[in-house]
This record gives C-alpha cells, sequence and structure tokens, in this order.
C-alpha cells in the first residue's frame, strides 16, 4: 500500500497553495502539495517535509482534514490531508523527484476551472474556501 500526506494551505485571500506537477512524459496537472510517506516519519512530518520540497515553505500542521482511501493502477492508496498554515520560506521549487513545474496561489474561481491531478478533490478544496 502507498501512504502519503497533503498540505491544505489557505492565505488572507482565501487561495488555496497548489503545485503544478507530472512526470515528464504526462501532462501536467494542479495539486495541493502532497507526496509519499518515509518509514521513518509521522503523517504530520511527511506533510511538513514535503511542502518544503515542493514550495519552499515552512507550514505547521493546524488539523487533519480527511483520509482518502482508494486504489491507483491496482495498488491501494491512503492519503492523509491536513490543514496547515506557511510560517516561512518563500516560493521555490526545489523537488528531488523533479515533479514540480509551478507554484501559485489559487482562488475559488481558479480552482473550478483547474485541470487536477486528483479532480475528487475540487469539491472538498471549494467547501474549505
Amino acid at each position: 500500500m502507498w501512504a502519503g500526506s497533503a498540505a491544505v494551505c489557505i492565505n488572507q485571500q482565501k487561495q488555496i497553495l497548489m503545485v503544478k506537477q507530472g512526470q515528464v512524459h504526462e501532462p501536467k496537472r494542479w495539486s495541493v502539495p502532497s507526496g509519499g510517506k518515509e518509514e521513518w516519519e509521522s503523517f504530520e512530518e511527511c506533510c511538513v517535509r514535503e511542502v518544503y520540497e515542493e514550495t519552499g515553505y515552512h507550514i505547521k500542521i493546524i488539523k487533519p482534514i480527511q483520509i482518502k482511501e482508494g486504489t491507483v493502477d491496482g495498488e491501494r492508496i491512503q492519503v492523509h490531508y491536513f490543514l496547515a498554515e506557511i510560517i516561512g520560506g518563500s516560493p521555490v521549487i526545489q523537488d528531488p523527484d523533479q515533479l514540480i513545474y509551478e507554484i501559485s496561489w489559487k482562488s475559488a474561481s481558479e480552482v473550478k476551472q483547474l485541470d487536477l491531478s486528483f479532480p475528487s478533490d475540487r469539491e472538498f478544496l471549494l467547501d474549505l474556501l
């Protein structure tokens, strides 16, 4: 089973932090910063690390939001979503996997239109905004 974490960061302007991502050969789509959990870390630690790697921002976890479970290409997945707050850093792509192409804050009207990596996230993200 693949397990990971995702961060939902919302700024004062009611915009959500998003990254444009994808494998080199894939179409590039938008998602909240997220990634796979290392054996040695908690889901919260994974969330903090992934946000920093993908965006350059330091965050603190506010609270868990939801756990999404499913199957992708025949493999079971579990993603822990956290509401998080930016506490430092600046936007810079430093993803060791080289899957991130853009970092941006998106409004609700933009989220409605974006080509999302995980379209099932759209409604709950809009509800949080």
